[in-house]
């Protein structure tokens, strides 16, 4: 039997904090056979960092602690397999991003933001192998093309050539490499946060490492990008006999990448099995329940499925807690199996479309300068570039693209957070780029932005309270102080949080209940319009469902209108009546959402449809029965 890369044997894990002792992993135990991949999934919470941190012994001590288990870990078929927590601290950390490597979840805070991109990586590579500067940024820039975020040589040249026809070879090849160092000198916020985890994978890859723990690293990636990613990620698995640790909340990515999969909930490991095991026949209510509420592309349901409608925690006789499956009422099942179909589709769109645009946009351009040596502007990179397009009062209008096409950039000129360059944004008739003191104050009361990041976009030193009631303050609404604790605790109460949390502040909430407060404090002003930019990218499957169904809730309550900014195709065709598909700053296709889905005209947006991990049977299988024939010839 082929001795495992990684054999982990009950491992546990707990954390002091101030009330108490938190048992973050309880004796787990799992296999890292050479050349296959093990997914692990769960929600937030569940484990998954702290086994994997555990492995790479990063865990925090204090407050964290290793309190039991065995780690072993054998580089290759020649050596024997060692312990890595009976490794000394040196030891280990040569190992560390050596033979061992880690992608993390995290890319803005895995990076120094003082360092440009280039000298870390280059850092990275120059710490285990003994190469020049100049061999090392070689090896940096051929990683940033393997991971598609540089064009290959030759085809940066072709782009060069065509744009500048009367360019000499050698001026091309200045080109080039004027172009790849830009991008090496570039700090970390100066780049998307797809771009971001694909400097972290570079990075992780650096080294050719035997065992690639890769933590979440495609949460921020639009689904080209995960796709290319994934397929990457099976070629240096596949190619290098590397086993693989592949953490995620979505069971549809781990269909496309795993080989085993372990299921955790609240530190335990609750299911484990292959991959057509746990998609084929999942034995435990919590694998249901993953399975189940992740939005299907192919079928438009009313509302979506989440965990908790599959199972149920409760105390035993002794008080311990215990996972049992509920029993469904037929009601419940009614409601997450309703399907809307294609008329029904059709029909709320005609008539929303006859009520006439509450938002207008026309030939909108939003640049960004490129500095030169003295500080002078050199050229404007377009971000977005004479785009058009209506929004209809009640609509949820979808945009989608890959990371960098400018959704992000469109959404914000709108509300002016980002200055445009021309064109008009005119919002019930008044032009919003060009209003003024009152004017502007009063389309912001009715112009409200959900951010992607809902820790970076509340105040940590503001309690959750304060946050929602600020807006009524600044805008005078609810002016006497129990008019708006009223107003913030039926709020809190209406997006399903408990109205005494009022009191709390945002690091006491998990990251579902942060997105519902941001939620709430942008309903706070009764707006017209929202703009929903990545708001549920970064949470779990389950509470992702949950903050979608809320949103069609409110939507439907308050009258809303939306625009709804995701790079999962499948989350925008669950929320949206229309879709934008964005590239390179340009309107690449516009039209109804099952229409851009199953009929797409634009070669760009039949790409993106592709792409999307639909973690089925069918999709096993096909990877499954194309590995082995790779394998076998």
């Amino acid at each position: 039997m082929t001795v495992p890369v990684l054999d982990v044997r009950h491992l546990s894990v707990q954390f002091k904090t101030e009330s108490g002792l938190i048992q973050a992993v309880r004796d787990i135990s799992f296999q890292v056979p050479r050349g296959q991949t093990l997914g692990i999934v769960g929600e937030s919470g569940s484990g998954k960092s702290v086994t994997a941190l555990s492995v790479m012994d990063l865990i925090p001590h204090p407050p964290g602690e290793i309190t039991g288990g065995e780690i072993f870990f054998q580089a290759d078929t020649d050596t024997p397999a060692v312990d890595l927590r009976s490794l000394a601290p040196e030891t280990m950390q040569k190992l560390r991003g050596d033979q061992v490597s880690m992608i993390f979840q995290e890319p803005m805070s895995s990076l120094n933001p003082v360092y440009t991109c280039g000298f870390q990586l280059t850092e990275a590579i120059l710490q285990h192998q003994e190469l020049s500067q100049e061999q090392a940024v070689k090896q940096a820039i051929a990683l940033l093309q393997e991971v598609k975020l540089l064009d290959q040589d030759d085809e940066l040249a072709t782009t060069l050539t065509a744009e500048n026809p009367g360019w000499q070879p050698s001026q091309v090849s200045d080109a080039v490499q004027q172009r790849q160092q830009e991008l090496l000198n570039r700090y970390p916020h100066e780049l998307s946060g797809g771009q971001l985890q694909r400097v972290m994978i570079a990075m992780a890859i650096a080294c050719d490492p035997t065992l690639l723990i890769a933590d979440e690293p495609t949460t921020a990636l639009d689904v080209t990008v995960q796709a290319r990613i994934l397929d990457l990620l099976r070629e240096l698995r596949d190619r290098r006999g590397m086993g693989m640790i592949f953490i995620t909340h979505d069971l549809g990515i781990i269909a496309e990448i795993a080989d085993q999969v372990a299921v955790m909930y609240q530190g335990e490991i609750v299911e484990y099995g292959s991959i057509w095991e746990i998609f084929s026949n999942p034995q435990h209510p919590y694998t249901k329940g993953l399975l189940a509420c992740r939005p299907t592309p192919h079928q438009r349901l009313q509302q979506l499925p989440t965990v908790s409608d599959f199972m149920e925690v409760v105390p035993d006789a002794e008080g311990a807690l215990q996972i049992r499956e509920k029993p469904q009422d037929t009601a419940t099942i009614q409601a997450y199996q309703t399907v809307v179909t294609a008329e029904e589709s059709a029909a709320r769109l005609a008539a929303i479309t006859q009520q006439g645009p509450l938002l207008k946009v026309e030939n909108l351009q939003v640049g960004y300068p490129v500095r030169g040596v003295l500080g002078n502007t050199r050229r404007y990179v377009m971000a977005v570039n004479n785009v058009s397009f209506e929004v209809f009062q009640g609509e949820t209008f979808g945009l989608v693209g890959e990371s960098g096409c400018g959704k992000t950039t469109l959404a914000r000129s709108l509300l002016r957070l980002a200055p445009a360059m021309g064109g008009h944004v005119w919002f019930n008739g008044q032009d919003a780029l060009r209003a003024k003191g009152a004017n502007l104050k009063k389309l912001r009361r009715e112009m409200q932005y959900i951010f992607q990041d809902p820790f970076s976009a509340l105040d940590p030193r503001m309690s959750v309270g304060a946050a929602i009631a600020e807006p009524l303050k600044i805008h005078k609404v609810a002016r006497s102080r129990r008019n708006r604790q009223e107003r913030v605790a039926y709020l809190l109460e209406r997006v399903g949080l408990e109205p005494d949390c009022i009191n709390r502040f945002p690091h006491e909430f998990s990251g579902g209940q942060r997105q519902r407060i941001c939620i709430a404090r942008a309903l706070a002003l009764n707006p017209q319009f929202i703009i929903c930019d990545e708001s549920v990218s970064a949470l779990d499957v389950s509470v992702q469902a949950q903050v979608l169904n809320l949103l069609k809730e409110l939507q439907a309550e308050f009258k809303l209108t939306y625009i709804f900014i995701s790079h999962d195709l499948a989350v925008v065709k669950f929320m949206s009546d229309r879709i934008m598909v964005m590239n390179q700053g340009k309107l690449e296709e516009l039209g109804p959402a099952d229409r851009i889905y199953f009929e797409p005209q634009q070669e760009y947006t039949q790409r993106l449809i592709q792409a999307i991990p639909v973690g089925n049977l069918e999709r096993i299988q096909e990877l499954q029965s194309a590995r082995q024939n790779k394998l076998a010839s």
